[in-house]
């Protein structure tokens, strides 16, 4: 969450989104030509998952949130069929469907002489839903996304923060519960602190709620980091790939989408790859109140010992080169105040390995030691990754 975002958050039994079906989305044949003859996307063919978040990436005038536009019906397409669950969505009423859509832009558009209580309740009011229904679904999605509605609900746009905003314009797109997101640059306009904090946030309610959405971004960063599946397009809408994030860096299907990726992407699958607990090793371990005498013998010629406390948690790391003298292991050990969690992804455990003192890292289960990360670990797991594919 942003800085001056509250941290409520909604009671357990709330289940946001739980009865409304999220569709697959299915293009045939869309394109879009312009009355000059312009051509903004040549015929499309392309399935988004039901439940999934699939982005849409490339430069800009690719054609993406032309692609998107067409879902909703903002942009009419000129050829081709747009089924949502198996409905031509082509052949009914626009404003209605809309209506079962929610959509969420870069610059939010909140009405701002209206309260963030009336934004997030428009389209409920549209459907005719009554006041208390409507007041409950408010406050309800106003919690899920991080907003006190008895501190946020009364204010108006213009005296929530850049982040806040942003939440509220989540709020508003989820608030008739519709089974399709469409999300066009929602978190670019906020300084890059603050959207990453959206974007994990964002990661968790979709694992709560998962809609099907379809969400368009220049920022591939972004797109590894969101997507289930990312689509990657060129001039006239066509896409290049269509893969998981994983895959697309790991065996980009050209030179177009090799490039578009960046020669860095390697690095961008750290993202993406999580820690393999068979490539994680498992050195001796000790306590706190082991003399280093005893722990030089225990350590019998690893490089070094992990640290556990009485619980058997992981609270140090002690080299081998620091087992000697007088003393015990408490006096010499490196502190490890943040153990990773084993369903980190390998970029989360890099980034904490390179913060420590250590040359490891303990990795942890619900709390419970599995054992520790190097470098060469991280290195080992991301190669066989690429290798599988």
């Amino acid at each position: 969450m942003d800085a001056t975002a509250e941290t409520a958050r909604p009671a357990a039994h709330l289940q946001v989104g739980a009865g409304t079906d999220a569709p697959e989305i299915r293009l045939e044949g869309v394109g879009k030509v312009y009355a000059d003859g312009t051509v903004g996307v040549a015929e499309l063919d392309l399935t988004l998952a039901a439940g999934e978040l699939s982005v849409l990436v490339g430069p800009s005038g690719c054609g993406k949130t032309t692609t998107m536009k067409m879902i909703n019906r903002i942009i009419e397409p000129s050829t081709g069929r747009i089924l949502l669950g198996g409905e031509d969505v082509t052949r009914v009423d626009a404003d209605r469907l809309r209506r079962r859509i929610g959509y969420v832009i870069q610059n939010v558009g909140l009405f701002p002489h209206r309260t963030v209580r009336a934004n997030v309740a428009t389209v409920p009011k549209l459907l005719g839903w009554d006041r208390q229904r409507t007041r409950a679904r408010v406050d309800e999605l106003l919690a899920t996304v991080g907003l006190d509605p008895a501190v946020h609900g009364d204010r108006y746009p213009a005296q929530l923060s850049g982040g806040q905003r942003q939440r509220a314009g989540v709020a508003r797109a989820l608030a008739a519960d519709p089974g399709v997101l469409l999300m066009d640059e929602p978190f670019s306009a906020v300084d890059p602190v603050v959207r990453e904090r959206l974007q994990d946030e964002f990661l968790r309610l979709q694992a709560e709620v998962r809609k099907t959405i379809v969400f368009v971004t220049h920022d591939i960063e972004e797109a590894v980091r969101l997507g289930d599946r990312i689509a990657v397009m060129s001039a006239g809408g066509h896409v290049e790939q269509f893969a998981p994030p994983a895959e697309l860096l790991g065996r980009p299907a050209n030179d177009y989408v090799a490039d578009f990726v960046g020669a860095d992407r390697g690095l961008k699958r750290l993202a993406v790859t999580a820690i393999d607990p068979a490539d994680l090793i498992r050195p001796p371990t000790v306590d706190p109140g082991t003399t280093l005498a005893e722990a030089a013998r225990a350590l019998g010629g690893a490089g070094g010992a992990v640290v556990l406390d009485g619980a058997g948690r992981p609270c140090g790391w002690l080299p081998a080169a620091r087992a000697t003298g007088a003393g015990t292991v408490a006096t010499a050990m490196q502190r490890l105040d943040t153990p990773v969690p084993v369903s980190s992804t390998l970029k989360t455990a890099l980034s904490l390995l390179l913060r420590s003192d250590a040359d490891a890292v303990p990795v942890v289960d619900g709390g419970a030691y599995v054992g520790v990360l190097t470098a060469g670990t991280v290195h080992t797991t991301l190669r066989r990754s690429i290798e599988r594919g």
